[in-house]
């Protein structure tokens, strides 16, 4: 098992928790859920090396989606106050997926 399989599946597994937990809340919260499915399957295709739909797809979900997620992640208001920096870490730990996203769209 590849360190990519690894994210993979813990990614997903924190995306459908992440879903039971709060994506009945608001249409804001659905969408991200949308958006995170998109995501999955963009990094299962890179991963496996199995082409899905086209480039242009992917080159255009990975900018709406990194547009999104950072947005989403510093702007969206929460329950409790959260500080910047620590809503960033989120992102740092969905680097490699970005990362994923981008070799599968533009490679």
């Amino acid at each position: 098992m590849t360190l990519w399989t690894f994210y993979l599946a813990l990614l997903g597994t924190a995306s459908i928790a992440a879903f039971r937990r709060e994506a009945n809340k608001t249409s804001s919260l659905k969408f991200d859920f949308f958006l995170s499915i998109i995501t999955w399957v963009g990094l299962f295709g890179y991963v496996t090396n199995i082409q899905m739909l086209n480039s242009t797809f992917w080159k255009l979900a990975f900018v709406i989606i990194l547009v999104w997620d950072i947005l989403f992640t510093l702007f969206y208001p929460t329950d409790e106050e959260v500080p910047i920096w620590a809503r960033s870490i989120g992102l740092i730990f969905l680097f490699p997926l970005y990362l994923g996203l981008y070799r599968y769209a533009f490679e």
